[in-house]
């Protein structure tokens, strides 16, 4: 360790002795300087002890001159050399120092003032070698810990117990990780002050490490900030490998090209035990974020959770008892995405997962940023038979009134739609679109026409809503 003043004074060998009242400081010593200007200020940058032998201190005004400017530049003590020039340490050198409370003392003639010299640099060699053994020890923990089954949570609690104080990983704005110096201890409150320093990570995803206060640097933190770059950018490119993989499964097994038992089988491979009732849940983000869905980490708790990559949107297959779908919401509103998420009900076996999925896709169409599936409706389980083929009901029904708006603006399918919303209300219809009533009447007749399906029938309105709703899942 660094050496005090007053460990300098006590060592025998070298006999030193205080002068005046004033009290040694505790922090360590940064130097040894010897000098017999009369104003050495330019050559002191603080925390020094001088030493000198008062070669041109010999007026009084000098000497109290002399001690002033040592105190100005933040000089730690005075060390005095007797014997040569003066017998003893000058009383009006004590005495000024006194006044401005710092500490003088008296090197005996023997003394050579390099051992003094020594003293300290060897002090201050073996701090920095003590240092920079912890340093490599430290180097070593927190490689250790996320190279081991921890990862980076336990990376971030070695590197919050070396530092005495909780630290937090935030990527796209939130909080994905974090420790605490003590077991069990509830983490600071995001409003306390933290230290925040940045992670290079390669994507614009404002990824930070942040430092409770209060926090000094310590060269650790800078080794520890390039693990975590290191680590982070390789679960990005590890993510959006095992997203796409993982959205091809899904895929298969949505479109009905993988099931039973081998279906089974591949999903338990994924991590997915379809004995076990799961749920899925679609995440949906603006066209321009899209990119950020690959590789995007998801919060605290979701670990366990599968991540899948289809028709550019993030589908999470989640346990029956797994984090709340709401949780996820706020996640993604702090990092910054304009997301919507439709929730699936939980079932078990591959089918199960495949009627979740279209549950999830049809919550979506509601446009709220958390979109729950109430139940297994019946446009979910008829598109979740591959062997139903809804796509082409709904093209065959749709495509004449389509046309028709395009050439003629009518309105149609607009009509239709609102008029299967509304439980058949024409005074509804009409309210709602503005028009008069015999329009809307004369449109649903153009309608019974152009597909020859009847909306008032029971059986045809079945058949037009369900067309409605597959072109509005795409």
């Amino acid at each position: 360790m660094a050496m005090t003043l007053v460990e300098l004074l006590s060592d025998p060998a070298l006999g030193l002795s205080a002068e005046g009242a004033a009290e040694p400081p505790g922090q360590p010593i940064q130097w040894v300087a010897v000098t017999e200007l009369e104003d050495p200020r330019p050559f002191l940058n603080g925390a020094e002890v001088v030493l000198t032998t008062g070669l041109r201190l010999k007026a009084g005004a000098a000497q109290r001159a002399f001690v002033r400017r040592v105190h100005e530049t933040g000089a730690m003590a005075i060390g005095f050399g007797v014997g040569l020039t003066h017998a003893r340490v000058p009383a009006s050198l004590v005495a000024e120092a006194d006044d401005v409370g710092l500490p003088v003392f008296r090197v005996p003639y023997e003394v050579p003032f390099i051992a003094i010299g020594k003293k300290v640099a060897d002090a201050l060699s073996a701090d920095h070698y003590a240092g920079l053994e912890n340093l490599l020890e430290g180097h070593a923990v927190l490689a250790s810990a996320l190279l081991g089954a921890g990862g980076l949570p336990a990376l971030l609690g070695e590197l919050a117990s070396m530092l005495g104080t909780d630290v937090a990983l935030h990527q796209y704005g939130a909080r994905i990780a974090g420790a605490s110096p003590r077991r069990g201890a509830a983490p600071t409150s995001n409003s306390a002050p933290w230290h925040r320093l940045p992670i290079a990570t390669g994507l614009k995803d404002r990824c930070t490490l942040a430092i409770a206060e209060p926090y000094e640097h310590a060269a650790i933190v800078d080794y520890a900030q390039s693990l975590i770059s290191v680590e982070l950018t390789n679960q990005a490119r590890n993510r959006t490998g095992a997203r796409r993989a993982a959205g091809q499964l899904v895929e298969d097994v949505v479109r009905g090209t993988l099931t039973g038992a081998e279906a089974a089988a591949r999903l338990a491979g994924s991590g997915i035990d379809t004995t076990l009732r799961h749920g899925v849940v679609i995440v949906d983000v603006a066209s321009g974020q899209r990119r950020a869905l690959r590789t995007l980490p998801l919060p605290d708790g979701w670990d366990g959770v599968s991540a899948a990559l289809v028709d550019e949107q993030l589908v999470l297959v989640l346990p029956a008892v797994a984090p709340a779908p709401a949780d996820l919401s706020r996640y993604l509103h702090g990092a910054g995405l304009t997301a919507r998420i439709g929730v699936g009900g939980t079932y078990a076996q591959p089918n199960g997962l495949r009627w979740s999925y279209f549950e999830a896709r049809e919550a979506l169409q509601r446009g709220q940023a958390l979109n729950l599936a109430d139940r297994l409706s019946l446009t979910s389980l008829l598109m979740s038979g591959a062997d139903v083929p809804l796509a082409d009901l709904a093209a065959e029904t749709l495509t004449p009134l389509e046309a028709f708006d395009r050439a003629h603006g009518a309105g149609l399918v607009t009509t239709l739609r609102r008029y299967l919303d509304l439980d058949g209300s024409i005074a509804a219809v009409a309210s709602d679109l503005d028009l008069h009533r015999n329009t809307v009447r004369y449109r649903l007749q153009q309608v019974v026409s152009l597909t020859g399906y009847d909306p008032a029938v029971t059986a045809d309105r079945v058949h037009l809503y369900l067309a409605l709703r597959v072109r509005s899942l795409g």
